[in-house]
């Protein structure tokens, strides 16, 4: 979009920025995931900055990319996407929005507040599809690292929980 500051056009851009999906969880955004952290203008110049759920995450890449033609796609000009890793990403940062689809699609999600100091180990988590907290981790390391592995013993079920960080 060109000819200034028109109104709404940094709305407008925050909006199509939110609605780029992560490629790991393609039912979240990554506002829905508080990967999303700024949307500015300057001029015909859109920057978006991202946090990363952590500093190796491969999805990065993708996200920048998606971002990138999302705003062309819509009309916008020169598109910046900086990533910053301070603060750290936190599950903290989730909307309450993305923690009910990913129940929907299947993985637990974070309980909790992120840990202030040493790791807490979940004794149980509510399996998504039963509601059953007779469930058991697997693994502290599923799909991605921001996922742990666990099963139902209700209804023996295998599934994902995204980690509280």
């Amino acid at each position: 979009m060109t000819g200034g500051r028109l109104p709404g056009v940094l709305e407008r851009a925050r909006e199509v920025a939110a609605s780029v999906v992560d490629p790991e969880v393609p039912v979240l955004t990554i506002d829905d995931l508080g990967v999303l952290r700024d949307v500015r203008l300057d001029g015909d110049t859109v920057t978006v900055t991202i946090t990363p759920t952590y500093s190796g995450c491969p999805a990065v890449d993708a996200i920048r990319d998606d971002i990138v033609l999302a705003l062309t796609s819509a009309g916008f000009g020169r598109t910046v996407v900086e990533t910053t890793l301070t603060p750290a990403w936190t599950t903290d940062w989730m909307s309450e929005a993305g923690k009910r689809k990913l129940t929907a699609y299947g993985i637990a999600p974070p309980t909790g507040r992120a840990p202030a100091g040493p790791i807490r180990l979940a004794l149980s988590v509510a399996c998504p599809r039963c509601r059953s907290l007779d469930t058991r981790e697997v693994s502290r390391f599923g799909s991605t690292s921001c996922k742990s592995h666990w099963e139902c013993r209700a209804c023996l079920e295998p599934f994902d929980h995204f980690k509280a960080l």
